[in-house]
């Protein structure tokens, strides 16, 4: 499948999920981010308006606390959180929903992930269900999944369950993860790509030889990339400057020979910094 391009985006562009609600093009992530309501706050006066947090981050509740200053409503904001497989099951799950709610102080989460799939097949499904459960009750809009490879996101479908609307992986222009971005493209399922600037290690040729040509920082070319190729990246950062930077994207766009670099520069498994899920049973 050709790659989607995305050129004409702004910091308030949004893509439809399958679920009938909307989530903003770019997030803010705080993963390891242990001071996360100033970094959140300052993310809001930079202009995002998408936060990715986890029950295993254990700073829900500092996002929540990070919102109620703001002033913005809960309707401005798309929060995102996860359930890692220790805590996987039906009962545990639901409970762990409740959990999310108290801790970032709001009615509803607008996208809740199962955060990995190292729990095997019987635990992984009675977790969707239960999140499945849980949107039914009104308290999650969407529902999706984060390191999924395509069998698990198969095993959903061959289960008779509805297709999540989302897959979180890790996704930059070295680890492009084709196989898993072709089944999401061909199934409506919403890419969000973590580690999007590749953890600061942004000394490659291809990136600084862009960014040089645009003016701009490696850093902004990958994430810009990012959004061209119509996935959500979630850059996180605990520095003023980089929360801002990372979300000046949009006075500019790469051009189909900036695309067709960054494109041909995956090396696949090699490229990847964090986890890889292909092996996971």
């Amino acid at each position: 499948m050709a790659p989607k391009v995305l050129v004409e985006l702004t910091l308030s562009s949004k893509v439809p999920l399958s679920s009938g609600y909307a989530m903003p093009r770019l997030g803010f992530g705080v993963y390891q981010n242990y001071n996360a309501e100033e970094s959140v706050l300052e993310a809001f006066n930079a202009g995002y308006r998408h936060v990715d947090s986890a029950q295993a981050y254990r700073n829900e509740a500092q996002v929540g606390a990070a919102l109620k200053k703001s002033g913005l409503s809960r309707e401005e904001v798309f929060i995102t959180t996860k359930c890692i497989s220790n805590t996987h099951g039906y009962e545990s799950t639901l409970k762990g929903v409740d959990e999310s709610l108290a801790n970032f102080g709001t009615e509803y989460i607008d996208l809740f992930l199962i955060h990995n799939a190292h729990s095997g097949k019987d635990l992984r499904l009675a977790t969707y269900k239960a999140l499945q459960e849980a949107r039914k009750a009104g308290k999650i809009r969407t529902v999706g999944v984060s390191n999924y490879n395509v069998k698990h996101l198969e095993e959903i479908r061959h289960a008779g369950m509805e297709t999540p609307s989302v897959d979180q992986i890790e996704l930059h222009p070295f680890c492009q993860q084709k196989e898993i971005v072709d089944y999401c493209n061909r199934h409506r399922i919403v890419i969000q790509a973590y580690c999007p600037v590749i953890r600061g290690k942004l000394d490659q040729p291809v990136l600084v030889e862009i960014a040089n040509k645009h003016n701009k920082e490696p850093a902004q070319i990958a994430l810009r990339w990012s959004l061209q190729r119509g996935f959500v990246p979630l850059p996180k950062s605990a520095q003023q400057t980089r929360i801002h930077s990372n979300a000046d994207l949009y006075d500019f766009s790469l051009d189909d020979e900036d695309m067709k670099r960054l494109n041909e520069s995956d090396q696949g498994k090699d490229g990847a910094i964090s986890w890889n899920p292909v092996d996971v049973d």
